[in-house]
């Protein structure tokens, strides 16, 4: 399907207006009206990203050892006779350390969503996509898979070569070699996920998949999410990479509204770089009436989305600070100075400042609001948490029951109460009612709640019906409170509801 070209209005001899010129140009000379139109959609031009040395590459290995170390040795690690970190989808309860959470505590993972949302904000309005360079799935596992790729089919001009050359012996066994290792990873990886929902008391996550898995007893869910977990990190990391972030992540369309002056972003330093050209090393660039920038094209090479970063700030740059690593290189090489691509606002380009004066601007109105609201969500989740009871009891009335009369005249209500524990041993739990004189609960006062269980109890609330209306009782109901004590955990808990009288 073809759709019509909209041009731009640009001035004669902009980098935009040669680029036009040279496509209007090319169409010409292939025999094609340049105006008859372009395909919806960019044709994609594979990525040879070239392997880069400097501090912010040490940094992003740094971050990938630290994630994956995390990632992959958390299932392994126990806690208590049980695994350290269990998502119990069965029972629904999770085991975080020493940290248990039941269905009822679904607010806490709210909070924790908020957190990580505010977090990405102040993230980005200080310091551009540093989430984004350093930390996330899609660059950290791309990272792996492309090291993988340099082991196999060498650095980037050999892989050039090699995905140009036809198809041979030693060409199709490196690609089913790197393959094979892609998938083997992104098997790794999914088990790895499935693990953290797997667990037995006594056994860590791990080796109760394994043993599942050795003795057939894995469930279609689990083989499931292991075959589409792997699936897609094969695909994501191994063939999409940059894709994923261009045109699938919604970060990347949405950033700017969170950037401003004082953010901190990779930029090129158009002042100093301009003009650029190639000269011999050790030459003043001014002696020649050029900038710093040599136009090597390192910058482009080591960029895992394929931008120019001189071309001024992208939506496409995740902000991984490769280009600035590159230019570094090249730089110490021709005898200049480093930082001609660099970490850097927009107002301290325009206005030359210094570090300090950058980490001064970056406490602004905006960021303290974020801090502010971050330290108080933080703080408050934390307490919530200290605070929280090992006991919990929902009160519900029967709906199939509103008042009865029993066979001695009394009035009766049926109630159901939730009770979970969510402590890792055994409570008996003690049981009462009052709120109107002569109220009683039938039954043994005394329930035992198993470790970590939510469990439902169907009590029975009996009332003498002439000394309650001699209390002033009336149809309309009467509050009554339920009451439960746990002796050894000190909790004590109130449930508020109803008791209604049979009408007359």
């Amino acid at each position: 399907m073809k759709y019509p070209i909209f041009y731009a209005k640009v001035e004669e001899g902009s980098n935009a207006s040669q680029h036009g010129s040279a496509q209007r140009k090319a169409g010409e000379v292939a025999g094609k009206d340049p105006d008859e139109g372009q395909s919806l959609f960019a044709e994609r031009k594979k990525i040879f990203m070239r392997e880069v040395k400097g501090k912010f590459n040490n940094l992003r290995w740094i971050m990938v050892w630290l994630t994956q170390l995390l990632y992959f040795v958390t299932p392994w690690l126990m806690w208590n006779g049980r695994p350290a970190v269990w998502l119990d989808l069965q029972k629904r309860f999770f085991y975080i350390y020493g940290l248990t959470f039941s269905p009822t505590d679904v607010i806490y993972m709210a909070i924790v969503l908020i957190i990580c949302a505010v977090a990405l904000f102040l993230f980005t309005a200080v310091a551009g996509r540093v989430w984004c360079g350093y930390t996330c799935p899609q660059t950290t596992y791309t990272e792996i898979f492309m090291w993988i790729e340099r082991k196999i089919e060498g650095n980037r001009a050999a892989q050039i070569r090699l995905d140009k050359a036809p198809m041979s012996a030693s060409k199709a066994t490196k690609k089913i070699i790197k393959h094979a290792l892609w998938m083997a990873f992104s098997l790794a990886a999914s088990f790895t996920l499935v693990a953290y929902f797997t667990g037995a008391e006594g056994s860590n996550n791990g080796m109760q998949l394994l043993r599942e898995i050795a003795h057939h007893e894995t469930s279609f869910a689990q083989l499931f999410w292991i075959g589409l977990y792997g699936f897609i990190m094969y695909l994501f990391a191994g063939f999409m990479r940059e894709q994923v972030c261009l045109y699938m992540c919604p970060y990347a369309r949405f950033q700017s509204v969170m950037f401003d002056a004082d953010t901190l972003i990779v930029t090129y330093d158009a002042e100093r770089g301009e003009s650029r050209g190639p000269r011999k090393k050790g030459v003043d660039p001014k002696s020649v009436g050029k900038g710093d920038c040599i136009d090597c094209g390192v910058c482009v090479d080591v960029c895992p989305t394929g931008i120019d970063i001189r071309n001024g700030l992208q939506y496409e740059c995740i902000g991984c600070a490769a280009c600035i690593d590159g230019c570094n290189e090249i730089m110490d090489k021709m005898g200049y100075p480093r930082g001609l691509i660099r970490y850097d606002t927009e107002n301290g380009v325009k206005n030359k400042m210094t570090s300090k004066q950058l980490l001064k601007r970056a406490a602004r109105p905006r960021v303290l609001v974020y801090v502010a609201i971050l330290l108080l969500l933080v703080g408050g989740l934390a307490f919530s948490i200290d605070k929280r009871t090992v006991i919990r009891m929902v009160v519900e009335r029967d709906a199939r029951v509103i008042a009865r009369v029993n066979e001695d005249g009394k009035a009766e209500n049926v109630f159901k109460l939730q009770l979970s524990n969510t402590g890792e041993a055994a409570h008996t739990i003690k049981l009462s009612v009052s709120g109107v004189d002569g109220i009683k609960l039938i039954g043994k006062p005394e329930i035992e709640l198993d470790p970590a269980s939510t469990d439902v109890k169907i009590v029975v609330v009996r009332l003498d019906q002439e000394q309650a209306r001699a209390h002033g009782a009336t149809d309309k109901g009467i509050p009554i409170v339920f009451h439960l004590s746990s002796p050894e955990t000190g909790d004590e808990i109130d449930g508020k509801s109803i008791y209604y009288l049979p009408k007359q």
